[in-house]
């Protein structure tokens, strides 16, 4: 069977979370509108008649390393690269970014065959231009397929996935067939929970909080998940818990039943929102808060 490793690469927001769940025909990475909502490596196991493909979602490629949290994500994403089989670089349109550069190089640098996804092709009115794009992206590298997708609507989504088996070696299954992830329910609580407040609040808070699981309790018929927002500044605090409790309430009633969902099984939720100040330009604290991958 043709079975391996693929990692999903690109710039922040160009639909890598939304593709692999596509892939997988379940959601396993969270996804939201804004940038670097996903922030560790993340496996998508799919077994098929063909074999397993593991999908390795990853945070986006970008120049900002202000904070350690940005190394973090930068050093999750490089290392990626290391040890998978095949690569899928996901663009979002026919236009080449300053970052794209140092992608190219890293890509050069890894030696791996790699398949260049065009996403949101359904926004593309001018088929030439996409064919001129792809002419020369392929003068720029040795890629080896260019393929238009959309990751949201299922297009080219089975062709992208049978040059991706073609690519893959034989060999047994690296995971049990119906293993689907290497993360816990713990892990996946906390993520829902993030997705929950990055898509409510503003631009800038989500990237300035974090979900931590403080206990996970199973009992016959119901999970008991009690978790702690971490925000950097009292006033953030004031906007997670918004007005009398309800954007706090709100967010939880979105999370558990969706935590549901995913265990299918009751879900108590308690939620606490506290300050720890600086934690997303601390080392440390970030190795204390799970980011350790």
């Amino acid at each position: 069977m043709n079975c391996g490793t693929v990692a999903l690469i690109g710039r922040p927001n160009v639909g890598k979370s939304t593709l692999m769940n596509h892939l997988l025909k379940q959601k396993i990475s969270i996804t939201s509108r804004k940038p670097q909502t996903t922030r560790h490596r993340i496996l998508g196991i799919n077994t098929s008649e063909r074999g397993q493909i593991v999908y390795m979602d990853t945070p986006g490629m970008h120049n900002s390393e202000k904070k350690a949290l940005n190394r973090y994500l930068n050093r999750t994403a490089d290392t990626t690269l290391l040890g998978v089989d095949v690569v899928v670089w996901l663009l979002d349109g026919l236009v080449w970014q300053e970052y794209d550069e140092i992608i190219f190089k890293k890509l050069e640098q890894a030696g791996l065959p790699v398949i260049l996804a065009v996403n949101k092709v359904d926004k593309i009115k001018e088929k030439e231009a996409m064919l001129a794009f792809f002419a020369d992206a392929q003068k720029r590298f040795p890629f080896e397929q260019l393929v238009p997708i959309s990751a949201l609507k299922n297009t080219n989504l089975d062709v992208l996935e049978n040059l991706l088996y073609d690519l893959l070696p034989e060999q047994e299954l690296l995971y049990p067939e119906d293993q689907v992830t290497d993360r816990s329910e713990r892990f996946l609580a906390a993520e829902i929970i993030r997705e929950k407040l990055t898509r409510r609040l503003g631009a800038e808070l989500p990237y300035e909080l974090t979900v931590e699981i403080e206990r996970y309790e199973e009992h016959p018929g119901l999970s008991k998940i009690y978790a702690i927002i971490w925000v950097e500044r009292m006033t953030q605090k004031n906007i997670v818990i918004g007005k009398e409790g309800e954007m706090l309430k709100n967010i939880g009633t979105e999370a558990r039943l969706d935590i549901e969902r995913l265990i299918d099984q009751k879900v108590y939720l308690q939620l606490w929102v506290k300050v720890k100040s600086g934690w997303s330009d601390n080392e440390r604290a970030l190795l204390s808060l799970g980011f350790n991958d």
